[in-house]
């Protein structure tokens, strides 16, 4: 028997009838794409349907997984004959029992009760509290069934009429075991206008089916029609969709699967070039995605982004690119979420607010990488590049116009194009030399055009560098080459034929490389034409003989064989280095093309000739012989050695700075034509400023031992340097720290290098503690790079010491001068924290008085105001305001925090304000002694390979020590001897013929002694070497050329006293340990560094002062900063006494320093008045890599930079 319904219900239950848009969405029936279930297989397909009555369907269903977490069973049956459809599921549900406060069922008011007033409109979807009572309202039947095994009650009633009418609940008992809950309802399809539950309807009733079996798991048994729906996770569920999309696909699609925590599941796959999605959030069908679907779209298509533009420079990927070619499929479990309608089609809660993170797992990231996906838009990068570069086409006409600086040969174009070659010159003075050869061959079959610069390399560079390329356009005009067009033969191009005319040196072979390159990544089938591309070669070197006779060499390897054959016979040849091009005068250009067949080598494919003979060359052999030694090259000028952690550019530097005694300031401009001039330098004076600006950096970050001295602006940590000042401009001077660092007495045994003819820098200096490791290194070269932290000197000291004394060393931990911040070990091998300063002032303000390591000052002051509230452009910013107060090595930054971020802030605080970095020691590449490219793991091994080699350097500087006394001993000896015999009318001087006296020396016994650095080497052009004025009476002019006014007795007991302190002098370094010598170098050059630290800590009292005096106003009242910590046993600065450099290296005479008379050529540092300001050496020293700039390579592809 029916019940009634309250009036205030009644006018409820129509005013939802009347407005079902706003509860179950629409009532009309709509028709889209979208997934179904029949036949056993998920199908995409068009369908039309009623999203309303799929609405009421969803709720009952959705309701069912609200129940006991224990439920492990949901039963679905849809009868579309009889218009009913029921849902079963087991586990504790409502409970069967009287409301207190309503006096109803709890089942009733939970099913059939609406609490609502109609007058307040509420449209987001999910929050009106209605659920499965919108399916009673929308049905002509509801019937509820209840079984609580915990009140051994079951409960049944029935609802009609759209909710209007109910049945009075029938209790029985039940068992206790029995739990579960069974709605069953016959929709109102007259609501809907329809008769029948329609096929399409039913099709997406059952895929919803399946959704929740995909969404609960293995955990619930779901039976659709009494049939089991065997899904063990998610992924199962996935699998239907993509076994439907591979009926068309010729290879399976990817599925790359994870869980994340207890609330994400997700797998990707590929789509066809627009997006596609499967989502769920709390077993809702979120069909239209949502806000959780781009919170993990957004990081897949961020990391293949990146990757994809890391691999392809110029790919230009834009994310909806990427998310085009995803399908992703996502199961949430999200606090709250809301929805942008009743059908719940897309999710909108925002990211903070779901209750849980996902990260997308690194391990699925890097399966997305290889799933394809990669390949297929660089594919499609590389078909868009393909149609931009068509414009640059060139075709093939006899005539082409405005290619200023072209020769063109006058058959280009034509029928004999096939005979005609284009010469490419390495700038304008190789194409005069290739012009003049020109007036030989005619100009019918040759053509030159020269190149401005190194070609670039197409392999890394962007498509807009390529396309912008004048260059690259003009040569494909020239020759007349297509894009995409494969090539069997010439005949479709202006010329038949490509000459290279390059340097023969190493950035000739770059050249070459760089053009094969270019030619190779569009035209690889032109590799293949025999004879495509040819080399022109010119000599090295060229000699000649007194006798009118020439011999060219075309490789340093034949002339050193040649030179070692001729021995002592080279003082009648003549010899002349062909560094450019440009060195070959008209006239030796017209007999190179007299001759061009000796000249010409052409380039081959492996299999298009066997018989290799001398003027072929294989590309391959190319590779691997000569633009390897490019690339050696070129790591040699971009990682530095572990002996004197110098870099060539940086060595030629300090050759100049100790052949010039650079006691004296000299301005950086004239100091670099020095370099040049002495050191034969080659790559440019803007990277030679660099380099020399990079070796006299002394901020925090920088160098911790600057060898040169900064005189001028030479750069701050303000922007890492780059703020210097012009090198005209500004002056520079040796450290007083150099030479102790680098030994005068290691400079006689070091192994010079020649060039030209010159005698230049040695292939390394030997310092007393390895350089590399106090000023540290970060590198990149062709195939390698390099990082080598910054390291204390004292502590390196310390441990030289250790070895000294054969006991273990102590590790060593990165260290800057300067820096006041911490570095501590991290969890990783080898790496370390470096963490910047910040100290609390109140609540809300903040000091930072340090950033970590080459964080330079400008850069992290973009960085706040990036997140500094009323800057454009700032999202979520965290601080109201900051004030600066410190200078150009100072870091003092107040920083006002917004009251509301305070607290989220704090958890987590330096990394927010990104004042933390890592440093490694994992990278530590070096050239070893042998010249061997070889890692370090620790700076401990650095140290224990150069402990042998200085060792042994030091056994070699006392044996020539000890040489030069018994010689120097000698000398005095027979002086004497020379003198008395004079003095006693022994020897007669006056009236005699040379050869006379010089005979009667050598019966007497004196001692023949050469003049050092005399041998036999040919005459080089442009060296500057003396000559000799004899052999024979330079054996003994060492006493022959002695002053007559030296030619007495007082003399000869000047030179006995002398010749007793040389003795004396003898004895004690005999009796010397060599590691003594160690030990006492080591010792002056920790005074050294004393006297250093005393002149900065003295500085720093003075700014500090300053500092003190003025009235800066901060954001909170400035607690009073504590003095710097006094360093125990601090030694005050003593005189620094004058070198006297005679370094036997030296060229030619070098301007001599005048010696101050009573003081050292450096001024006195000013003793500190108080010891209580003098800085520890910990916080005194500063870091920097020796950087230049123009010494720095890099590349990705194998063999070109």
């Amino acid at each position: 028997m029916g019940a009634n319904i309250p009036s205030k219900t009644i006018e409820e239950l129509e005013h939802i009838l009347l407005h079902p848009d706003t509860y179950i969405g629409s009532t009309e029936k709509h028709t889209q794409n979208l997934w179904v279930y029949e036949n056993e297989e998920m199908v995409h397909r068009s369908v039309s349907y009623v999203p309303g009555l799929y609405k009421i369907f969803d709720e009952i269903l959705l309701d069912a997984t609200k129940r006991d977490p224990s439920m492990d069973s949901l039963k679905v049956t849809i009868e579309p004959e009889g218009n009913t459809v029921s849902v079963y599921n087991n586990g504790e549900g409502v409970p069967v029992g009287l409301h207190k406060e309503e006096n109803v069922y709890v089942p009733e008011l939970f099913f059939g009760h609406l609490n609502y007033d109609y007058n307040v409109k509420k449209t987001t979807g999910g929050r009106n509290g209605y659920g499965a009572k919108l399916t009673n309202i929308f049905s002509k039947e509801f019937v509820i069934e209840i079984v609580d095994g915990r009140r051994l009650k079951k409960y049944k009633q029935v609802f009609s009429n759209n909710m209007g009418t109910k049945s009075e609940p029938v209790i029985t008992e039940c068992n206790a075991s029995e739990n579960w809950t069974k709605v069953t309802f016959k929709p109102d399809l007259e609501k809907f206008k329809m008769t029948y539950l329609e096929e399409d309807l039913v099709a997406l009733m059952k895929k919803r089916v399946l959704d929740m079996a995909g969404c609960l798991g293995k955990t619930v048994k779901v039976e659709l029609n009494g049939t089991l729906i065997c899904f063990m996770s998610f992924r199962d569920y996935v699998d239907l969709f993509l076994k439907c999309a591979e009926k068309s696909k010729p290879a399976p699609l990817p599925r790359i699967h994870a869980i994340v925590g207890d609330r994400w599941e997700i797998c990707v796959s590929l789509s066809d070039g627009q997006f596609q999605q499967v989502s769920f959030v709390n077993s809702i069908a979120t069909i239209k995605g949502g806000t959780h679907v781009d919170y993990i779209t957004n990081q897949i298509i961020a990391h293949v982004m990146y990757k994809v533009n890391k691999k392809k420079k110029d790919a230009n990927v834009k994310a909806h690119t990427v998310k085009n070619h995803l399908w992703v499929f996502v199961n949430a479990l999200i606090n709250n979420p809301a929805f942008d309608s009743q059908t719940k089609e897309t999710l909108m809660t925002s990211q903070p607010s779901f209750g849980s993170y996902c990260d997308v797992p690194e391990s699925m990231l890097k399966d997305v990488e290889k799933s394809g996906i990669m390949d297929t838009l660089l594919s499609w990068a590389d078909f868009n590049e393909s149609k931009d570069f068509k414009t640059t086409d060139g075709r093939k006409i006899q005539r082409i116009r405005g290619i200023v600086r072209l020769e063109d040969a006058n058959d280009a174009g034509g029928r004999n194009s096939e005979k005609c070659t284009l010469i490419l010159t390495d700038g304008d003075s190789a194409k005069a030399l290739a012009m003049a050869g020109l007036s030989v061959v005619g100009r019918d079959h040759y053509g030159v055009f020269p190149l401005r610069d190194k070609l670039l390399n197409v392999r890394v560079a962007s498509k807009k560098q390529i396309t912008d390329n004048q260059e690259f356009q003009i040569i494909q005009k020239i020759l007349g080459l297509q894009q995409n067009k494969d090539y069997t033969n010439v005949k479709s191009l202006r010329y038949g034929h490509l000459m290279i005319m390059a340097d023969q040196d190493h950035d000739g072979s770059h050249i070459k490389g760089l053009l094969i390159n270019f030619i190779h990544s569009f035209w690889p089938s032109l590799l293949k034409v025999p004879s495509f591309i040819v080399e022109f070669t010119t000599p090295i070197i060229r000699v000649s003989h007194s006798n009118g006779t020439k011999l060219s060499f075309y490789s340093m390897s034949d002339y050193e064989v040649w030179r070692k054959r001729i021995g002592n016979n080279a003082n009648c040849w003549k010899i002349k280095y062909y560094k450019g091009l440009g060195t070959s005068t008209s006239q030796e250009g017209r007999e190179y093309f007299q001759d061009l067949d000796k000249h010409m080598k052409e380039f081959i494919w492996p299999s298009t000739c066997h018989d290799l003979e001398a003027k072929l060359i294989r590309y391959k052999s190319f590779i691997d012989r000569e633009l390897i030694l490019f690339s050696r090259a070129e790591l040699q000028r971009s990682i530095p050695s572990m002996v004197d952690g110098l870099k060539p550019g940086q060595r030629k530097i300090l050759f100049c700075s100790f052949k010039k005694k650079l006691y004296k300031e000299i301005k950086v401009s004239q100091f670099i034509g020095y370099v040049s001039l002495h050191s034969a330098y080659h790559h440019g004076e803007q990277s030679l400023a660099n380099t020399i600006i990079g070796m006299a950096q002394d901020f925090v970050g920088g160098n911790n031992i600057n060898l040169l001295n900064p005189n001028g602006q030479f750069g701050t940590r303000n922007l890492g340097g780059k703020d210097h000042a012009s090198p005209k401009y500004i002056y520079t001077e040796l450290n007083i720290v150099t030479r102790f660092l680098f030994h005068e007495d290691d400079d006689k045994l070091l192994k010079y290098l020649n060039e030209e003819g010159k005698s230049i820098e040695p292939n390394w200096y030997i310092p007393i503690i390895p350089l590399v490791l106090v000023n540290g290194s970060e590198e990149i070269g062709t195939g390698w790079s390099s990082y080598i932290p910054n390291y204390n000197p004292r502590e390196i000291i310390a441990n030289v010491r250790r070895l000294l004394n054969e006991e273990e060393m102590v590790p060593m931990d990165p260290w800057y001068r300067g820096f006041r911040g911490t570095i501590e070990k991290s969890m990783k091998q080898g790496g370390y924290r470096v963490n910047g300063s910040m100290v609390k002032i109140d609540e809300q303000t903040f000091r930072i008085t340090e950033l970590p390591i080459r964080k330079w000052t400008e850069d992290y002051k973009q960085f706040l105001e990036s997140i500094t509230e009323g800057a454009p452009n700032v999202n979520d910013p965290f601080i109201e305001d900051f004030r600066q107060n410190g200078d150009d090595a100072i870091i003092d930054i107040e920083v006002k925090m917004k009251p509301d971020k305070v607290a989220s802030v704090m958890q987590g605080l330096f990394k927010k304000f990104k004042l933390t970095s890592i440093v490694s020691t994992s990278n530590m590449h070096l050239f070893d002694a042998e010249g061997k490219i070889k890692k370090y793991d620790t700076p401990e091994q650095i140290l224990e390979e150069f402990y042998p080699l200085r060792m042994d350097y030091y056994q070699r500087r006392k044996k020539y020590m000890l040489a030069n006394l018994e010689r120097l001993l000698l000398i005095l000896d027979n002086k004497v001897r020379f003198i008395l015999g004079v003095v006693n009318g022994e020897i007669i001087m006056i009236n005699r013929k040379k050869a006379e006296l010089l005979i009667e020396l050598k019966q007497k016994g004196f001692s023949p002694m050469l003049r050092k650095g005399k041998s036999a080497e040919p005459q080089v052009v442009g060296a500057n070497d003396e000559s000799s004025e004899g052999a024979t009476w330079g054996d003994y002019e060492y006493f022959l050329s002695l002053p007559i006014g030296t030619l007495t007795l007082e003399s000869v007991q000047k030179l006995l006293d002398e010749k007793a302190e040389k003795e004396k002098e003898h004895e004690v370094l005999m009796g010397t340990p060599t590691k003594s010598l160690w030990l006492k170098d080591l010792d002056e050059f920790e005074k050294k560094l004393d006297e250093l630290d005393s002149k900065e800590a003295e500085e720093d009292r003075k700014r500090s002062n300053q500092a003190s005096k003025k009235a800066a106003n901060g954001f909170a009242a400035k607690p009073a900063m504590k003095p710097p910590q006094p360093r125990k046993n601090t030694k005050k600065t003593k005189n620094v006494e004058p070198e006297n450099d005679n370094s036997s290296m030296e060229i030619e005479n070098a301007v001599e320093v005048a010696k101050p008379k009573g003081g050292s050529v450096f001024k006195n540092t000013k003793e500190a008045d108080d010891d209580s300001y003098i800085l520890s050496i910990q916080e005194r020293l500063a870091a920097y890599n020796f950087e230049s700039p123009g010494e720095k390579s890099g590349g990705e592809f194998f063999w070109l930079k």
